[in-house]
């Protein structure tokens, strides 16, 4: 890499830290290109982004950004990964870990919070954000179904006792 290109790839992290929640620092030490292929497709499908950088243009990208509590991770063969969705990343990362002995996450940070590998852990455990969405949507119509249901009630029972009153009334005229 030139000059020219580590500008460019300064650039570039430094507007992606600037635009994402969170921020994840992971030792890639010793996996294959197949795994490697393997993260980044699973990453990718849970919509992030995961990247092997140098660890000096990774700092410098960081300088100025909420995730500088990161900076101190950034010590061997590291690669980040990054997305608006933390527990999407954090879940696919903690499963690749699972599988693989030689992914070993050393942390992260949500926003200015920077989070050790249980607080990952923990982040993985959550909900996703649109399992999040369903069930607040869920909270949210309940209560209006109810609501109707009661609405409904008292109409169908008046119904109800005109319709008897009626049939009474019918038996005793015939």
């Amino acid at each position: 890499m030139d000059r020219t290109e580590k500008r460019e790839f300064i650039a570039h992290l430094a507007a992606v830290f600037a635009d994402t929640s969170f921020v994840l620092v992971a030792q890639n030490k010793g996996l294959t290109v197949a795994d490697v292929s393997d993260l980044r497709r699973r990453m990718r499908g849970a919509g992030a982004t995961y990247k092997v950088a140098k660890n000096r243009l990774a700092t410098l990208a960081l300088d100025g950004t909420r995730f500088q509590g990161v900076k101190p991770l950034l010590k061997g063969p590291t690669a980040l990964a990054w997305s608006t969705d933390p527990v999407a990343v954090a879940k696919t990362a903690v499963e690749f870990a699972r599988g693989n002995d030689k992914f070993v996450i050393l942390g992260g940070a949500l926003g200015v919070q920077t989070l050790n590998l249980d607080g990952i852990k923990a982040l993985a455990e959550l909900p996703s954000l649109e399992t999040l969405r369903a069930q607040l949507l869920g909270l949210i119509q309940t209560p209006a179904t109810r609501i109707a249901g009661v609405l409904q009630a008292p109409g169908s029972q008046l119904a109800r006792v005109f319709s008897a009153f009626a049939k009474k009334d019918e038996a005793e005229a015939a």
